[in-house]
């Protein structure tokens, strides 16, 4: 929240004598956020290989344990439609056809039968989340496949499209005039971060494992792209602490809309890096988010321990102000 504003969510009740149409003037801004919305679709977990880390189970637990979670008032809505232009905001003309070609990107990116429809789904599930946002409302994409290892051209790191840009530039298209993107995968957002470069009233930051694929994130680029790379055996308490530096590296630029990149395997226990986070650091992200004053969307980006829907609800609930 910022200073001077008091936020009431569905489940907390008003005040006594207060309804929800009431304001306060002693308040400079109230806003009421009723419930929380997430976003998904059951056509995301129908694609898999065998042996693959990025596995439908990441969403279908995750939806199962949301489901049937008592601790919050969620509401649930699908992806939005997609149109071709939104994505040729973020993506070349080839790339788009280049996912039609049954013919792997690289070994950690298979083709599967429909990615492109996949991909496009998760790419509708960023736009609803930000429309969501933008309407003053908390959402989160829970959706698969991630998108912010997409580049322009090339699909790569199980990334087929660049989600998270293509929301950005989205919203920068109809009318936001300052919007931040807060990666905290363990894993440098290299897509996201190419395709916002240079880009007028966007700021990106990252803080991620380097050295850690994809092999980018060492230095700040465009003077809008902050990256904050931090060695594997990193303590968990300077990893906090790096995340609340890239967090006022934001803040200073006074965005009117956050974006988040919600990777979760900066996990202590996540088998694809070292990162040192506990579950309750994403609740405490969740929190940083909200305490960050300003419209917030989320979508999933990597996670791939078998707690993944336990570090989902924990980060639900900061965002919630629990």
């Amino acid at each position: 929240m910022v200073a001077g504003e008091r936020v009431f969510a569905v489940g907390d009740g008003f005040p006594p004598g207060l309804s929800q149409l009431t304001v306060l003037p002693r308040w400079p801004s109230l806003r009421y956020y009723f419930g929380m919305t997430i976003i998904t679709d059951p056509r995301c977990t129908e694609y898999r290989a065998v042996g693959h880390p990025e596995k439908p189970v990441r969403v279908s637990r995750t939806v199962d344990l949301l489901k049937t979670q008592k601790s919050l008032e969620l509401q649930w809505a699908e992806p939005g439609a997609v149109r071709d232009d939104q994505l040729l905001r973020a993506h070349s003309a080839g790339h788009l056809e280049r996912l039609k070609t049954a013919e792997d990107f690289d070994a950690d990116t298979p083709f599967f039968p429909g990615i492109a429809d996949h991909a496009r789904r998760g790419v509708g599930g960023a736009l609803k989340a930000v429309e969501l946002a933008r309407a003053g409302e908390m959402s989160f994409s829970l959706l698969r496949p991630p998108g912010h290892h997409a580049t322009r051209h090339h699909a790569m790191g199980f990334c087929y499209l660049s989600s998270m840009a293509i929301a950005v530039l989205e919203a920068k298209a109809t009318g936001a005039k300052r919007i931040a993107v807060l990666d905290f995968d363990v894993h440098h957002g290299n897509g996201t971060e190419e395709i916002l470069a240079g880009v007028e009233g966007v700021m990106f930051a990252s803080v991620h494992q380097f050295p850690c694929y994809p092999g980018t994130g060492a230095a700040d680029v465009a003077g809008n792209c902050f990256n904050f790379p931090l060695p594997a055996g990193t303590p968990r308490e300077v990893w906090r602490a790096t995340l609340v530096r890239a967090i006022e590296r934001l803040r200073a630029a006074q965005p009117d809309l956050l974006g988040v990149s919600a990777g979760f395997d900066a996990y202590e226990r996540d088998p694809l890096a070292q990162g040192p986070l506990e579950k309750d650091d994403f609740q405490w992200l969740g929190q940083q988010v909200r305490a960050f004053g300003v419209p917030a969307f989320s979508i999933l980006e990597g996670g791939y321990s078998v707690d993944l829907p336990e570090l989902v609800l924990h980060y639900l609930l900061g965002l919630a102000g629990k």
